[in-house]
Protein backbone atom coordinates (compact mmCIF):
# COMPACT_ATOMS: atom_id res chain seq x y z
CA UNK A 1 0.00 0.00 0.00
CA UNK A 2 1.17 3.47 -0.85
CA UNK A 3 2.01 5.49 1.78
CA UNK A 4 0.03 8.52 0.77
CA UNK A 5 -3.24 6.62 0.78
CA UNK A 6 -2.02 4.72 4.34
CA UNK A 7 -2.31 8.28 5.27
CA UNK A 8 -5.37 9.08 3.82
CA UNK A 9 -6.87 6.05 5.45
CA UNK A 10 -5.54 6.90 8.96
CA UNK A 11 -7.09 10.55 7.88
CA UNK A 12 -10.72 9.09 7.37
CA UNK A 13 -10.60 6.98 10.82
CA UNK A 14 -9.36 10.59 12.48
CA UNK A 15 -12.71 12.16 10.63
CA UNK A 16 -14.51 9.63 11.70
CA UNK A 17 -13.49 9.63 15.32
CA UNK A 18 -13.86 13.35 15.54
CA UNK A 19 -17.46 13.20 14.24
CA UNK A 20 -18.40 12.50 17.64
CA UNK A 21 -16.99 15.22 18.96
CA UNK A 22 -19.01 17.32 16.21
CA UNK A 23 -22.16 15.17 16.66
CA UNK A 24 -22.24 16.57 20.73
CA UNK A 25 -21.53 20.24 19.44
CA UNK A 26 -24.99 19.29 16.81
CA UNK A 27 -26.84 18.36 19.40
CA UNK A 28 -25.93 20.80 21.53
CA UNK A 29 -27.36 23.42 18.86
CA UNK A 30 -30.00 21.56 16.97
CA UNK A 31 -32.90 18.99 18.41
CA UNK A 32 -31.20 15.73 17.97
CA UNK A 33 -33.39 13.93 15.32
CA UNK A 34 -33.25 17.27 13.13
CA UNK A 35 -29.86 17.68 13.13
CA UNK A 36 -30.00 14.27 11.71
CA UNK A 37 -32.21 15.09 9.15
CA UNK A 38 -29.75 18.55 7.91
CA UNK A 39 -27.07 15.90 8.21
CA UNK A 40 -28.67 13.63 5.53
CA UNK A 41 -29.75 16.57 3.45
CA UNK A 42 -26.70 18.12 2.77
CA UNK A 43 -25.21 14.70 2.04
CA UNK A 44 -27.73 14.09 -0.20
CA UNK A 45 -27.48 17.71 -1.79
CA UNK A 46 -26.04 18.56 -4.76
CA UNK A 47 -24.20 15.46 -5.53
CA UNK A 48 -27.91 13.51 -6.01
CA UNK A 49 -27.94 15.60 -8.80
CA UNK A 50 -24.48 15.21 -10.06
CA UNK A 51 -23.94 11.64 -9.49
CA UNK A 52 -26.14 8.87 -11.22
CA UNK A 53 -28.00 6.34 -9.08
CA UNK A 54 -25.87 3.31 -8.43
CA UNK A 55 -26.53 -0.03 -9.58
CA UNK A 56 -28.66 -1.19 -6.68
CA UNK A 57 -32.30 -1.71 -6.60
CA UNK A 58 -34.92 0.92 -5.51
CA UNK A 59 -35.56 -1.67 -2.47
CA UNK A 60 -32.07 -2.00 -1.33
CA UNK A 61 -31.44 1.86 -1.40
CA UNK A 62 -34.76 2.67 0.70
CA UNK A 63 -33.96 -0.07 2.83
CA UNK A 64 -30.20 1.29 3.61
CA UNK A 65 -31.24 4.60 3.80
CA UNK A 66 -34.41 3.45 6.42
CA UNK A 67 -32.01 1.71 8.86
CA UNK A 68 -29.00 3.38 8.56
CA UNK A 69 -30.10 6.80 7.87
CA UNK A 70 -33.50 6.46 10.00
CA UNK A 71 -33.52 4.31 12.92
CA UNK A 72 -29.44 4.34 13.44
CA UNK A 73 -28.58 7.96 13.61
CA UNK A 74 -31.88 8.62 15.76
CA UNK A 75 -30.84 6.04 18.39
CA UNK A 76 -27.49 7.38 18.50
CA UNK A 77 -28.31 10.82 18.40
CA UNK A 78 -31.35 10.63 21.13
CA UNK A 79 -28.03 8.29 23.08
CA UNK A 80 -25.94 11.24 22.86
CA UNK A 81 -28.31 13.57 23.77
CA UNK A 82 -29.37 11.61 27.27
CA UNK A 83 -26.46 10.73 28.70
CA UNK A 84 -23.67 8.42 26.34
CA UNK A 85 -20.99 10.69 26.22
CA UNK A 86 -19.01 11.16 22.63
CA UNK A 87 -15.68 9.16 23.34
CA UNK A 88 -17.70 6.33 24.94
CA UNK A 89 -20.33 6.11 21.88
CA UNK A 90 -17.43 6.07 19.50
CA UNK A 91 -16.17 2.58 21.52
CA UNK A 92 -19.70 1.17 22.01
CA UNK A 93 -20.64 1.72 18.15
CA UNK A 94 -17.95 -0.30 17.11
CA UNK A 95 -20.33 -3.53 18.54
CA UNK A 96 -21.67 -3.44 14.90
CA UNK A 97 -19.11 -5.11 13.77
CA UNK A 98 -20.31 -8.38 15.81
CA UNK A 99 -23.72 -8.31 15.59
CA UNK A 100 -23.18 -8.03 12.19
CA UNK A 101 -21.20 -11.54 12.49
CA UNK A 102 -24.61 -12.92 14.81
CA UNK A 103 -27.30 -11.38 12.09
CA UNK A 104 -25.13 -13.39 9.47
CA UNK A 105 -25.16 -16.54 11.01
CA UNK A 106 -29.07 -16.04 11.62
CA UNK A 107 -29.79 -14.70 9.56
CA UNK A 108 -27.82 -16.20 6.04
CA UNK A 109 -26.68 -19.45 8.11
CA UNK A 110 -23.04 -18.51 8.06
CA UNK A 111 -20.58 -20.17 10.44
CA UNK A 112 -18.68 -17.73 12.67
CA UNK A 113 -14.70 -18.30 12.60
CA UNK A 114 -13.80 -19.35 16.28
CA UNK A 115 -11.42 -15.79 15.92
CA UNK A 116 -15.11 -14.29 15.76
CA UNK A 117 -16.23 -16.02 18.37
CA UNK A 118 -13.52 -15.19 20.74
CA UNK A 119 -13.55 -11.66 19.83
CA UNK A 120 -17.30 -11.36 20.79
CA UNK A 121 -16.87 -12.51 24.08
CA UNK A 122 -13.89 -10.40 24.67
CA UNK A 123 -15.34 -6.89 23.28
CA UNK A 124 -19.18 -7.51 25.01
CA UNK A 125 -17.07 -8.62 28.53
CA UNK A 126 -15.53 -4.28 27.50
CA UNK A 127 -19.28 -3.31 27.09
CA UNK A 128 -20.35 -4.47 29.70
CA UNK A 129 -17.40 -2.93 32.24
CA UNK A 130 -18.95 -0.11 30.60
CA UNK A 131 -22.37 -0.97 31.87
CA UNK A 132 -20.70 -0.95 34.83
CA UNK A 133 -19.56 2.64 35.44
CA UNK A 134 -23.27 4.10 34.28
CA UNK A 135 -23.25 6.64 36.71
CA UNK A 136 -23.58 10.58 36.53
CA UNK A 137 -21.86 11.17 32.77
CA UNK A 138 -23.50 7.82 31.53
CA UNK A 139 -26.60 6.75 31.92
CA UNK A 140 -28.26 3.37 30.98
CA UNK A 141 -30.85 5.04 28.15
CA UNK A 142 -27.91 6.58 26.54
CA UNK A 143 -26.13 2.82 26.71
CA UNK A 144 -28.88 0.96 25.47
CA UNK A 145 -29.80 3.75 22.89
CA UNK A 146 -26.02 3.16 21.62
CA UNK A 147 -26.64 -0.50 21.80
CA UNK A 148 -29.78 -0.27 20.09
CA UNK A 149 -27.67 1.71 16.94
CA UNK A 150 -24.70 -0.24 16.70
CA UNK A 151 -27.72 -2.75 15.96
CA UNK A 152 -29.54 -0.98 13.72
CA UNK A 153 -25.79 -0.43 11.92
CA UNK A 154 -25.37 -4.30 11.69
CA UNK A 155 -29.01 -4.85 10.05
CA UNK A 156 -27.88 -1.75 7.23
CA UNK A 157 -24.46 -4.31 6.87
CA UNK A 158 -27.04 -6.67 5.81
CA UNK A 159 -28.30 -5.28 3.18
CA UNK A 160 -24.80 -3.69 2.30
CA UNK A 161 -23.70 -7.21 1.05
CA UNK A 162 -26.80 -7.36 -0.97
CA UNK A 163 -25.59 -4.22 -2.94
CA UNK A 164 -22.84 -6.00 -3.67
CA UNK A 165 -19.83 -4.71 -5.22
CA UNK A 166 -21.05 -0.83 -5.67
CA UNK A 167 -19.59 2.78 -5.36
CA UNK A 168 -19.78 3.48 -1.86
CA UNK A 169 -20.13 7.06 -2.13
CA UNK A 170 -22.96 6.99 -4.82
CA UNK A 171 -24.48 4.45 -2.95
CA UNK A 172 -24.20 7.07 0.40
CA UNK A 173 -25.40 9.67 -1.38
CA UNK A 174 -27.94 8.32 -2.91
CA UNK A 175 -29.11 6.32 0.98
CA UNK A 176 -29.02 10.25 2.07
CA UNK A 177 -31.77 10.81 -0.29
CA UNK A 178 -34.13 8.66 1.54
CA UNK A 179 -33.30 9.85 5.03
CA UNK A 180 -34.36 13.46 5.51
CA UNK A 181 -38.09 13.40 4.96
CA UNK A 182 -38.90 10.80 7.52
CA UNK A 183 -36.59 11.99 10.03
CA UNK A 184 -38.17 15.59 9.50
CA UNK A 185 -40.98 14.00 10.04
CA UNK A 186 -40.53 12.07 13.39
CA UNK A 187 -38.44 15.69 14.40
CA UNK A 188 -41.99 17.47 13.96
CA UNK A 189 -43.98 14.95 15.46
CA UNK A 190 -41.45 14.56 18.85
CA UNK A 191 -39.37 17.63 18.90
CA UNK A 192 -41.98 20.28 17.80
CA UNK A 193 -42.00 22.78 15.05
CA UNK A 194 -41.17 25.57 17.96
CA UNK A 195 -37.57 24.25 18.44
CA UNK A 196 -36.62 23.32 15.20
CA UNK A 197 -37.37 26.70 13.98
CA UNK A 198 -36.02 28.00 16.75
CA UNK A 199 -32.51 25.89 16.15
CA UNK A 200 -32.94 27.23 12.35
CA UNK A 201 -33.20 31.03 12.78
CA UNK A 202 -30.59 31.06 16.06
CA UNK A 203 -28.02 28.67 14.25
CA UNK A 204 -24.73 29.30 15.65
CA UNK A 205 -21.13 29.01 13.99
CA UNK A 206 -20.89 25.55 15.98
CA UNK A 207 -24.28 24.42 14.72
CA UNK A 208 -23.34 25.33 10.98
CA UNK A 209 -20.30 24.09 11.10
CA UNK A 210 -21.52 20.30 12.82
CA UNK A 211 -24.03 19.98 10.04
CA UNK A 212 -21.35 21.08 7.66
CA UNK A 213 -18.69 18.40 8.62
CA UNK A 214 -20.60 15.71 9.57
CA UNK A 215 -22.44 15.70 5.99
CA UNK A 216 -19.59 16.32 3.93
CA UNK A 217 -16.04 15.56 5.78
CA UNK A 218 -17.63 12.18 7.62
CA UNK A 219 -20.27 11.27 5.29
CA UNK A 220 -19.21 12.63 1.13
CA UNK A 221 -15.41 12.53 1.99
CA UNK A 222 -14.58 9.10 4.12
CA UNK A 223 -16.96 7.30 2.32
CA UNK A 224 -15.26 8.34 -1.05
CA UNK A 225 -11.60 7.75 0.02
CA UNK A 226 -12.74 4.83 2.24
CA UNK A 227 -14.48 3.29 -0.70
CA UNK A 228 -12.20 4.34 -3.26
CA UNK A 229 -9.57 2.01 -0.80
CA UNK A 230 -11.46 -1.03 -1.52
CA UNK A 231 -11.85 -1.02 -4.63
CA UNK A 232 -7.99 -0.69 -4.56
CA UNK A 233 -6.73 -2.90 -2.06
CA UNK A 234 -9.42 -5.13 -0.97
CA UNK A 235 -11.78 -5.53 2.45
CA UNK A 236 -9.11 -7.09 4.58
CA UNK A 237 -6.55 -4.50 3.57
CA UNK A 238 -8.18 -1.65 4.58
CA UNK A 239 -11.08 -3.12 7.27
CA UNK A 240 -8.05 -2.67 9.64
CA UNK A 241 -7.65 1.50 10.05
CA UNK A 242 -11.18 0.67 11.51
CA UNK A 243 -9.81 0.14 14.39
CA UNK A 244 -8.24 3.71 14.62
CA UNK A 245 -11.75 5.19 15.30
CA UNK A 246 -12.36 4.76 18.38
CA UNK A 247 -8.98 5.31 19.43
CA UNK A 248 -9.43 9.33 17.30
CA UNK A 249 -12.88 9.36 19.22
CA UNK A 250 -12.38 8.70 22.46
CA UNK A 251 -8.94 10.93 22.42
CA UNK A 252 -10.58 13.66 20.94
CA UNK A 253 -13.44 13.43 23.10
CA UNK A 254 -10.87 13.63 26.25
CA UNK A 255 -9.01 17.11 24.77
CA UNK A 256 -11.86 18.84 23.33
CA UNK A 257 -14.64 17.97 25.55
CA UNK A 258 -12.85 16.86 29.26
CA UNK A 259 -14.47 13.38 28.89
CA UNK A 260 -12.45 11.68 31.48
CA UNK A 261 -11.68 7.83 31.56
CA UNK A 262 -11.20 6.03 34.71
CA UNK A 263 -9.08 2.67 34.99
CA UNK A 264 -12.08 0.78 34.45
CA UNK A 265 -13.47 2.82 31.05
CA UNK A 266 -9.69 1.96 29.66
CA UNK A 267 -9.70 -1.50 30.49
CA UNK A 268 -12.91 -2.18 28.51
CA UNK A 269 -11.24 0.28 25.55
CA UNK A 270 -8.98 -2.41 25.22
CA UNK A 271 -11.25 -5.09 25.42
CA UNK A 272 -13.27 -3.84 22.96
CA UNK A 273 -10.16 -2.99 20.30
CA UNK A 274 -8.90 -6.31 21.06
CA UNK A 275 -12.51 -7.95 20.22
CA UNK A 276 -12.14 -5.93 16.83
CA UNK A 277 -8.65 -6.75 16.17
CA UNK A 278 -9.73 -10.61 16.32
CA UNK A 279 -12.41 -10.47 14.41
CA UNK A 280 -10.19 -8.41 11.94
CA UNK A 281 -6.72 -10.54 12.17
CA UNK A 282 -8.05 -14.11 12.37
CA UNK A 283 -4.25 -14.75 14.16
CA UNK A 284 -3.14 -17.83 13.10
CA UNK A 285 -2.86 -19.27 16.39
CA UNK A 286 -6.49 -19.08 16.99
CA UNK A 287 -7.45 -20.85 13.60
CA UNK A 288 -8.62 -24.12 13.85
CA UNK A 289 -5.78 -27.12 12.55
CA UNK A 290 -5.87 -28.47 9.39
CA UNK A 291 -7.01 -31.93 8.81
CA UNK A 292 -5.16 -34.21 7.57
CA UNK A 293 -5.95 -35.46 4.67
Amino acid sequence: MKPVHILLLILVAAVWGFNFVVIRLGIDNFPPIFFSALRFLFAAIPLALILPKPDVSWRIIIGIGLVLGVVKFSLLFLGMSVGMPAGLASLVLQSQAFFTVILAVLVYGDRPRPTQIAGMVVAFSGVALIASTVNGDLTASGLALSIGAALAWACSNLLMKKAGAVDMLRLMVWVSLVAPLPLLAISLAFEGWERDYQALTHVTWSGAGAVIYIAYLATIFGFAVWGAMIRRYGVATVAPFSLLVPVFGMSSAAIVLGEAFGPIRIIAALLIVAGLALNVFNPAWLRPRATAA
